[in-house]
């Protein structure tokens, strides 16, 4: 897409501070949209800023209606683009002991903040005829992922957001998809395989090549990719894409 392909375009895109809600922000930037990043990182908003001169920095939790409420402000009450990217990894337990605060911690950003913000942006991309939402939800809603039950489902409910709100709001010309990835290259991974490689013993390359063995192409996901797909659902090309949960993952076949 040509660098000015979203111009007078506004976009909202949360847990947009670092990882590969920045990348997509930052993206969404290039490509012309007037974006309005949301996170609870007041620094990580700070270096997106610096890195992306316009654009607009709301510093606040998106699992809550505030947040949606400031976000659709400082986009001027419109929005044609919205990526949900907020989510967090939730308590690694076992069913029987995942707190009832552990779990309602993780369903409110994980899920809630999703439906938040949906529901803010509905009535202007009604009004407007056409809007585009994109969820993050992860794979782990299809395979399971043991030791993180709140996590899983809060991920598989995104699913059902996304079907739902697409067979809803497509008769008014909102599309709805959601993205799948599998595990993004980025510090989170990087201080996983560090760790788990520390507690084994063995190199960290040796460790990351045992965690994508189930991974078909045998690799992390790049933020890159999961923006480049998101820019593609936002370009001529994706016009007729909804409903759809699009794996971008390298075809991850199981987890552990």
């Amino acid at each position: 897409m040509a660098a000015d392909g979203l111009a007078g375009q506004c976009a909202i895109v949360t847990a947009a501070g670092g990882g590969a809600g920045r990348v997509i922000a930052a993206t969404l930037h290039a490509a012309g949209a007037r974006v309005v990043a949301c996170d609870i990182d007041a620094g990580g908003l700070a270096g997106l800023r610096a890195e992306c001169p316009g654009l607009l920095a709301l510093t606040a939790d998106a699992g809550t209606e505030a947040a949606a409420a400031a976000a659709l402000a400082a986009a001027g009450g419109r929005v044609d683009i919205l990526v949900n990217t907020a989510g967090i990894a939730g308590p690694p337990a076992a069913p029987e002991a995942v707190t009832l605060a552990g779990w309602e911690e993780t369903l409110r950003v994980n899920l809630t903040g999703h439906f938040l913000f949906a529901r803010a942006v509905i009535p202007g991309m009604k009004a407007a005829g056409r809007g585009l939402i994109v969820g993050i939800s992860s794979t782990s809603a299809r395979t399971g992922l043991p030791l993180r039950l709140p996590y899983v489902v809060s991920k598989a409910g995104v699913l059902a957001l996304t079907l739902n709100l697409a067979r809803e709001l497509g008769p008014h010309g909102i599309r709805v998809n959601a993205i799948l990835p599998g595990a993004i290259r980025g510090a989170r991974i990087g201080r996983v395989i560090a760790a788990k490689a520390a507690a084994l013993g063995i190199a960290e390359a040796d460790y990351e090549r045992s965690l994508l063995r189930h991974v078909s192409l045998r690799s992390l996901v790049e933020p890159e990719d999961i923006a480049a797909a998101i820019l593609f659902m936002a370009g001529p090309g994706g016009q007729r894409i909804t409903g759809q949960c699009l794996g971008v993952d390298g075809n991850v076949e199981w987890e552990e």
